[in-house]
């Protein structure tokens, strides 16, 4: 079995490393066509659907994690940013990654990734705003960040290349770990007890998928993999969706952050709006 376990893992983690790069390098050689400065208007206006737009824009166009989000959320209030469409910004940012969509689209499928973009974008765009029309924006201490500080992107070679390194780092060891966890369930965990368990119209297996996500602090490059070996082995895509956004949405560390930003009562409600959003989400991918 070890032997088979290594197999997978050598040809699952070959097939990702060629992906990631390739699409790595593209989409950080295309950052540099961004105007970054027509987003951060738009960000700024007062019009509502261009905001939106604008936020899903660039949480898409800069790759974080759900902790490295945060630092981004206190500059964009600082700067009297709408409040609404801020938490759009911060509950799309750690789940709409252009490098992890197209992974995404390859593994899983064009139609997979294509709802999944939209599925994500869309209850973003509902719940950041309909934290702002339930008043949470008074729920927000004042904060001064320090130390970060906005670069404008160029297109170049040299500059992408360097980019596509950093993300190896600091992404490629999650790749690798889903890879690992997801060579070791293909052999290991009998594809029978997971269609029997986690397969089917077993309903209440996506919010607790969603919940489970949450303290588990998975990034979505781990999940990714992982995905596709559950899916192969017959889970349902509804509970693997919840899983993967509850994972990514929100993590421990991340609710550490916010506490030091938000009140007790906005961050509980961005913990129940994330699993929401996994849940929902989940329900939409049985109906697809």
């Amino acid at each position: 079995m070890f032997s088979k376990i290594a197999h997978d893992f050598f040809s699952i983690a070959v097939e990702l490393t060629v992906l990631f790069v390739v699409i790595s390098f593209l989409i950080s050689l295309l950052q540099g066509l961004i105007p970054y400065d027509k987003i951060n208007k738009a960000l700024s206006g007062k019009n509502t659907f261009l905001g939106v737009i604008a936020a899903l824009v660039f949480a898409f166009v800069t790759p974080f994690c759900s902790c490295s989000t945060i630092p981004v959320v206190v500059n964009l209030l600082n700067k009297q940013v709408r409040f609404g469409i801020v938490m759009v910004f911060l509950f799309s940012s750690p789940v709409l990654d252009p490098t992890i969509i197209t992974l995404m689209a390859t593994l899983l499928g064009v139609k997979v990734a294509v709802a999944y973009t939209l599925i994500t974008s869309m209850l973003s765009a509902v719940i950041g705003l309909a934290l702002e029309k339930l008043g949470f924006e008074k729920a927000v201490k004042r904060v001064i960040m320090t130390g970060y500080e906005e670069k404008q992107v160029t297109f170049s070679f040299k500059r992408a290349l360097k980019e596509t390194l950093g993300l190896m780092k600091s992404v490629y060891p999650y790749l690798l770990i889903g890879a690992g966890i997801g060579s070791i369930i293909h052999e290991a965990v009998p594809s029978q007890w997971i269609s029997e368990h986690f397969s089917g119209e077993n309903w209440w297996l996506v919010p607790v998928a969603a919940i489970i996500g949450i303290p588990l602090y998975v990034r979505i490059s781990t999940m990714i993999p992982l995905s596709q070996i559950l899916i192969t082995k017959g889970m349902a895509l509804g509970p693997v969706m919840a899983l993967m956004i509850g994972s990514t949405g929100a993590s421990l560390p991340e609710l550490t952050l916010l506490n030091s930003i938000f009140q007790k009562r906005l961050v509980m409600a961005f913990v129940v709006s994330v699993v929401m959003m996994a849940s929902i989400s989940g329900f939409l991918f049985y109906i697809i």
